[in-house]
């Protein structure tokens, strides 16, 4: 008992987060790590990385291939197709991160409340959700966005009505999973409030699945903007995106094949790393996860 103290006081963090250097230790973990750092620094910091204005029209040097002047090369309209790419990714982590949390606050509101409250009102909540998951994504974005209007607005309004259903179908299952808890029926005979129970008690055993589902589909989000976005209902130009850009490099394939490799090549290095990292996430929170995994 000694030794396992002394180790304690020693070293605090081999004790206390096992299971976070065991996650850290596993090298694709540690790339996503590095990727989605990297993605958030370059949004972060795209004014001063920026070599260019990712607006600024030079329509005599317009595709010109990579050079040491341009890196990436420009598109057609003489734009610093680098620039535009590390605008792009402020674009792309703005709308998802924003569309996500909207997505994620609402759901984990409605998913206590349906998991929690009287049958009744679970019913109407249940079938609230299972109509908006029926609808198709991409038909009901057009159908907002006709009537609304193209915009960064529309669209995170558009991903965050079609995704907090998933979010808030998890969030009851966990809530009714644990409603019935000794700590929970406690709770209850010393009469404690609802909100009391919902936020300080069931919370926080809930929030976890939520948090690995989020990180997950920020990819997904960042691939469905690009893809509205290329299809000319995202963001409205001249406001750098991903998918504009790989938009721009379609009509130009011919003359300029390079545009495509570097629209593209972001969203494949974003999703792989959100996705590694939410992996990562679920084994570091997921209490059955051994400490020695990975060795």
């Amino acid at each position: 008992m000694s030794s396992v103290a002394e180790l304690g006081a020693s070293n605090p963090d081999r004790l206390r987060f096992p299971r976070l250097r065991a996650m850290m230790s596993d090298p694709v973990i540690a790339i996503a790590v590095l990727l989605v750092a990297g993605f958030f620094i370059t949004a972060a910091f795209a004014p001063w990385i920026a070599p260019y204005s990712p607006t600024k029209i030079d329509v005599l040097n317009k595709l010109q291939p990579p050079s040491a002047a341009h890196w990436f090369g420009t598109d057609h309209l003489g734009r610093d197709l680098l620039s535009r790419v590390i605008f792009g990714a402020r674009t792309a982590l703005m709308i998802a991160i924003v569309s996500v949390a909207i997505a994620g606050l609402i759901g984990l509101l409605l998913g206590l409340i349906a998991g929690y409250g009287p049958r009744w009102l679970d019913g109407i909540l249940v079938l609230t959700f299972d109509s908006l998951n029926s609808l198709p994504m991409i038909m009901f974005a057009l159908a907002i966005i006709t009537v609304m209007g193209a915009g960064t607005g529309t669209l995170i309004l558009v991903i965050a009505m079609t995704s907090f259903p998933s979010y808030a179908r998890l969030i009851r299952a966990q809530t009714l999973a644990l409603k019935n808890s000794d700590y929970i029926v406690a709770e209850r005979l010393l009469d404690a409030s609802p909100p009391r129970i919902l936020f300080i008690h069931l919370l926080p055993n809930v929030i976890g699945p939520l948090i690995i589902l989020l990180s997950m589909d920020i990819p997904v989000v960042i691939m469905v903007e690009a893809g509205l976005s290329f299809l000319g209902l995202g963001v409205r130009p001249p406001t750098p995106s991903w998918g504009s850009i790989l938009y721009d490099g379609y009509t130009s394939i011919r003359s300029a094949p390079y545009m495509v490799i570097f629209g593209g090549l972001p969203l494949v290095l974003a999703t792989l790393g959100f996705t590694f990292l939410g992996e990562g996430l679920r084994d570091y929170l997921d209490p059955r996860m051994k400490v020695g995994r990975p060795a």
